[in-house]
Parts: C-alpha cells; structure tokens; sequence
C-alpha cells in the first residue's frame, strides 16, 4: 500500500490576505479558479511558467536569497521578479494555499553527470492535493521541465509538451522524475518544512561546486518555446528552431530584461566567477 503523505500547514507559516492572492493571479494574468481542481492547478502552473522567470539574478547583484513566504511573495508579486526553484516554488505553493489547495514542500537531489544524485536538498518540489482527490508534482522552478504538473501516482508515461514524463520507483523509497527516459531529479516523499532548505540555498549561492554562482540566468517559457538571456547571450527557442546572438550594450542587455521579462534593473548583475551558463536549470 502507497502511504500518502499529510500536507498540513505549519503553524508559523505566512497566510496570504485576499488582497495577496488576488494580486498574485494578476502578477500571472490568471482568473481565480472555481474550484481548487487539477484543471484549475494546471492552468496556473503553466500560466505562471510563462510569466514569472527562472532566474538566478539576485546571486550576482549582492542580495539576499531569504527563505521566508511574505519575503519571497513580495519578490514575486511586488517587485515583479522571479527566481530560483526555493523562491519561486516557496512563492507559488504559498498562492496555492491561499486559493484553498493543500501543499506539501518536497526535497530533491538532481541528477548531474554520471547519473549521480545531487546534494541533499539540491531542489524543492511541490506536492499538491486537490479538490477532486487527485496527487501532483507541481514545479515552477526547475526551468526547462514539465509545462504542467505530473501526477504524483501515476507511474506511466505522461505525455507533456516538455516531454514525456515518468515517475519511477527510486532507492529506500524515494521517486524518481524521468523526462524522455533521462533521470532529473529524485524526489523524498517525506513533507518538508522551508526551513529545512536553507542549507541547499546556501550552498547554491555560495559553492564553487554549485553552477548557480559561476552563471548568470534570466529563462522564461513562451507560448512557443523559450526565451533565455544568460549574462549579454540572448537564446530564442520558437518553433523548433534556435537562434543566439549577443547583446552588446548595457542599455540592451538592461532593455532585453525589461522587455522580455518584465525585470526592471537599475545595476546589471555581474557573474564575478567561473564562465556564464546558458543552460536554464
């Protein structure tokens, strides 16, 4: 028998006003759902993939990664920004509680090279329960991944327009996310507390090990593809095709993150290490 992990709220946790929620779904151009169903959720997963950037931009401009939900929903809605999978997936489980939908936090370990799991809490995922009884694998912030969420039970494939996406056994219990039969992450089936990713979003922002501080990432789905500014490396995906150029100023670069992202910037972010990755994740 699959045991089913509970997705209580934690006493402490931040509790959006109707006013936060409402301003969240217009942050992403969303009605507010009828009801809190998977239809409602997919929607919103995709809605917000097209609208709030995976981006790592706060690393590189000298500020704050703060794991708190009032904190992050202000990032998010107020200053109109994106972030990396502990931010924006904080960010959006804290809308999905606030439109009724029960969430767990899931730790993860990504797959790097050699097919070897990462650190412990190398990633957060999102595990939802919704009103018609069903389980999803709900992510924001895994940049190029599933457009919608996975169901958490089902174990096979599940056809996406990201890919084909399957959830397999793993080791002592844990599941692993497959896309395309390549392993992304495995995932703990066991409710997180956001306190408990602190050490991950450290070392995410601080190890030389972590591919996050040695790269500069601003990604966003688009309704045909993707769209990518990796330091002055702007990279369109439409309709199959690829196209790269750089941009060659900084009134540019600074323009491209207005224009396509919706991230308005007084200083650019300035990688002060490694080489720039253009790679999303």
């Amino acid at each position: 028998m699959t045991t089913r992990p509970t997705a209580p709220v934690p006493p402490e946790s931040f509790v959006p006003t109707p006013a936060d929620v409402e301003a969240y779904l217009r942050r992403i151009g969303a009605a507010r759902p009828d009801r809190e169903d998977s239809d409602a959720l997919r929607e919103l997963q995709l809605r917000h993939l097209r609208t709030v950037p995976f981006e790592n931009l706060s690393i590189h401009l000298g500020e704050a990664v703060v794991l708190d939900e009032k904190a992050l929903l202000d990032k998010v809605v107020g200053a109109h920004r994106g972030g990396f999978c502990y931010e924006v997936n904080t960010a959006f489980a804290v809308l999905l509680r606030g439109l009724g939908y029960e969430v767990s936090l899931l730790q993860a370990r990504v797959f790097g090279e050699g097919g070897k799991p990462g650190i412990p809490y190398d990633h957060m995922a999102l595990l939802v329960e919704t009103a018609d009884g069903r389980r999803r694998l709900a992510d924001v912030g895994f940049g190029d991944h599933s457009h919608y969420p996975l169901d958490f039970d089902d174990r096979g494939e599940q056809q996406d327009p990201g890919g084909v996406f399957r959830i397999v056994e793993g080791v002592e219990g844990d599941l692993d996310v497959l896309r395309d039969g390549k392993p992304q992450y495995r995932v703990e089936r066991r409710p997180r507390e956001l306190a408990d990713f602190a050490a991950g979003a450290w070392y995410h922002q601080t190890s030389p090990d972590s591919h996050f501080p040695r790269s500069l990432v601003c990604s966003l789905l688009t309704e045909d593809g993707r769209i990518t500014l990796s330091d002055r490396k702007l990279i369109t995906r439409a309709g199959g095709e690829r196209e790269e150029r750089t941009l060659e100023s900084e009134e540019e670069v600074r323009g491209a993150y207005r224009e396509l992202f919706g991230i308005e910037l007084d200083v650019l972010p300035v990688v002060r290490g490694g080489i720039p990755d253009s790679n999303p994740r």
